[in-house]
């Protein structure tokens, strides 16, 4: 929201270009319609957010986080560290 305003008071933009797989550009397309926004807002908007969520955290803290959570779940499968690409990929053909 407060992009938007600075965007509409005249802030510096930069032009910048991205490449979206075919799939991405149609899917940010259509939420861009359905929630009439521009599809530069919507991509301001995800930056932001990521900048937030992870650009702030050093990579030390990224790293104790991840080793954190290292252990806390169970998936029943015990070949999970020798066939995780496998069972990824069976995932997301379901």
């Amino acid at each position: 929201m407060a992009e938007m305003m600075a965007l509409q008071q005249g802030a510096d933009v930069l032009r910048t270009q991205i490449q979206l797989t075919e799939e991405q550009a149609r899917a940010l397309k259509d939420l861009a319609h359905r929630e009439g926004k521009s599809v530069a807002e919507l991509t301001r908007q995800a930056i932001d957010y990521w900048l937030q969520k992870v650009g702030s955290l050093s990579a030390e803290e990224r790293r104790q986080r991840a080793l954190a959570v290292v252990g806390r779940f169970h998936s029943g499968l015990s070949d999970i560290s020798e066939r995780h690409d496998d069972y990824l990929t069976e995932a997301y053909e379901e």
